[in-house]
């Protein structure tokens, strides 16, 4: 059964263990984040590489897709999160309630709607170049909607913040895109030796933001109730957002292919970009908290796309 586990998932739930267990505190803190950090430039300079210039410009050129998609990603999912986060004021702690608004603005993912795209028969190449677009796109957009939506009180929004946007998320992936040539075809020859590179830069932030809801003593701020609550607000955005996605891509009379890619690209919600974003917008321990509603959103959506992706792939064309 482990082994049918996502390997995402499996090191989401290590990473959360070792940090309940083994938290970076005190003086190691400052030695975690720089190795996170560390790892989340080399993830993004990766990125830079593996995203052709030439598959950016064909997707590009779809732009009534990609538009109504970032529209969809960055606009009315961020202010579903805004309406869970102020629902859930009292219920839950508030950094934790803020972390539903902070899910809303993130991008798709890149990896698991391309893959959850694919077996449910959907258009695999307008899927892998939309998410890649909106994680390009969220690095620019994220972090002002989620200001200016009500989290700017928590988040590093100053001359240092932005500095520090730029050298660990925009920096790396502007050079990536530069050295494309002389290492695109190693990213290309390597996918697993990459792809575990990836997961690796994911998990070491995770553990690092995790850690900081550790110190700030998270299992205990959370009683049963709480947890109820959370799990609940959670599967309610998760139906809203492929509910909408889905009924979205029938409005726009999508063929299925697209409309399936468009439901996985709409529904779905970016650890990969959330964990290392939080982590240079936001103090440890406060990042930690945010990020509880997505670590528990990328599980969900997981557990979710599996068997609808199936159900699609056997429904009648």
């Amino acid at each position: 059964m482990f082994s049918r586990i996502d390997p995402m998932v499996r090191l989401l739930v290590l990473a959360t263990l070792l940090a309940s267990l083994f938290p970076a505190t005190g003086p190691y803190r400052d030695g975690a984040q720089l190795v996170s950090n560390a790892a989340v430039f080399l993830l993004f300079f990766l990125n830079g590489m593996r995203l052709s210039r030439r598959d950016v410009a064909r997707g590009m050129a779809n732009w009534r897709y990609l538009s109504v998609l970032a529209l969809w990603s960055f606009g009315a999912l961020a202010l579903v999160g805004l309406g869970f986060a102020r629902g859930m004021e009292g219920l839950v702690p508030p950094l934790v309630a803020l972390g539903f608004l902070y899910l809303g603005v993130l991008p798709s993912t890149v990896q698991s709607a391309t893959a959850y795209t694919s077996m449910a028969g959907g258009n695999v190449a307008i899927a892998v170049v939309a998410a890649a677009l909106l994680n390009i796109l969220g690095v620019f957009v994220s972090v002002p909607i989620f200001a200016a939506l009500g989290g700017g009180a928590e988040a590093e929004l100053g001359t240092s913040g932005l500095v520090k946007i730029f050298l660990v998320l925009i920096l790396p992936f502007a050079l990536g895109q530069m050295l494309q040539s002389r290492g695109g075809q190693f990213v290309h020859d390597h996918p697993v030796l990459i792809r575990g590179m990836d997961r690796a830069a994911i998990s070491i932030a995770v553990y690092v933001a995790f850690s900081g809801a550790v110190e700030q003593g998270i299992w205990g701020l959370l009683d049963a109730a709480s947890w109820g609550w959370l799990l609940g607000g959670l599967i309610a955005m998760l139906t809203a957002a492929y509910g909408g996605a889905w009924l979205l891509g029938g409005a726009m009379r999508l063929d299925r292919a697209d409309r399936i890619a468009f439901l996985f690209g709409g529904g779905h919600k970016s650890v990969a970009m959330g964990a290392p974003l939080a982590l240079v917008l936001f103090p440890a321990a406060t990042a930690g908290l945010i990020l509880v509603p997505l670590l528990i959103y990328h599980l969900l959506q997981l557990v979710v796309s599996a068997p609808l992706a199936n159900r699609l792939s056997a429904a009648p064309q």
